[in-house]
């Protein structure tokens, strides 16, 4: 048995977030110290909604705190959800039971400050939408960076084109100024963007296999990601021409924060553009012999693709 990893996840809670929270409460090596919200793929009240009616589908056997974030960007506007990705509710039109559990009264970025503080050093953060409240905790508490382990970002890509735009992929798009600011924060990161995201694919087949052979406690876990990535899979048929398939954005980060080797990645210089109709939100790399320009962080830039799909429904 490997060391427990203390993590502690900030989502824009839609269905490949779903995915990946469900994972990470049933992973045995991981201990959920706490979801953070934020808005995107839903509002931040939803996806604070969706987030704890997962906790209750999930039934971890320990108390998950829930804490909500910002509600837009740092300085830019929110567009609004994008119900045509993830449903209406933002977790395909499924309708979980509700939770009696309530959010706590701090603030997301409140809640990571407190936690890095409790945790001396070993809490590992996972982000998987935009980088609001993280970039508002380092305002808050500029020392954050030598209090945090590792943070995994979903979002980016080096050499994969964007999904929002050719350039930019969704999460950096929704907040450029945030992600600039945590990028140059001196925060250890390994971003895992769409360079590897896409690779990825989760299918019917898959979710019929974890049906067949997921343990009896997680019949209705597995049957609830079934019917949420149906949702998932006609838009991706739609936009990417993808049959009964999609990319495991969200989930993959999380696996790559539990088992790194599952990924390659190379060190490099990024900087953030934040300006520019196709670019602002785009990752600028140095790729020069000598690079100088961005701050040093890992970028993953390949994956064991066909591997991923049995590591994320194991856990079931």
């Amino acid at each position: 048995m490997t060391d427990v990893i203390r993590m502690l996840i900030d989502a824009d809670t839609g269905i490949d977030d779903s995915l990946a929270i469900l994972h990470a409460l049933k992973a045995p090596d991981v201990k959920v110290e706490g979801i953070t919200t934020v808005f995107g793929n839903a509002s931040v009240a939803q996806a604070t909604d969706n987030t704890l009616r997962l906790i209750k589908l999930a039934n971890p056997g320990y108390e998950v705190p829930v804490a909500m974030g910002a509600a837009k960007p740092l300085t830019r506007e929110w567009a609004g959800p994008v119900s045509h990705v993830h449903g209406n509710n933002g977790i395909g039109d499924v309708d979980l039971p509700a939770s009696e559990q309530q959010a706590l009264s701090e603030s997301a970025a409140q809640f990571i400050v407190r936690k890095a503080n409790e945790l001396g050093g070993e809490l590992t953060l996972v982000t998987l939408g935009r980088l609001t409240n993280l970039a508002e905790a380092l305002e808050i508490d500029p020392e954050l960076p030598k209090k945090v382990k590792r943070v995994y970002i979903m979002g980016g890509t080096v050499f994969a084109p964007g999904n929002v735009t050719p350039k930019a992929e969704a999460n950096f798009r929704g907040d450029p100024e945030a992600v600039a600011a945590v990028m140059k924060s001196g925060l250890k990161i390994t971003m895992v963007g769409l360079d590897v995201t896409m690779k990825v694919r989760l299918t019917q087949q898959h979710l019929d296999a974890a049906a067949g052979y997921c343990r009896p406690e997680n019949k209705p876990i597995v049957q609830y990601m079934n019917d949420a990535l149906q949702h998932y899979f006609r838009f991706y048929w739609q936009v990417d021409n993808l049959m009964g398939a999609c990319p495991t954005h969200d989930p993959l980060t999380v696996l790559v924060a539990r088992m790194p080797w599952v990924v390659r990645t190379q060190t490099m210089k990024v900087s953030i553009e934040t300006e520019g109709v196709y670019c602002a939100g785009s990752v600028v790399a140095d790729l020069r012999t000598k690079p100088s320009e961005g701050h040093e962080i890992e970028v993953c830039v390949d994956v064991d693709a066909e591997k991923i799909p049995h590591h994320l429904l194991s856990v079931f």
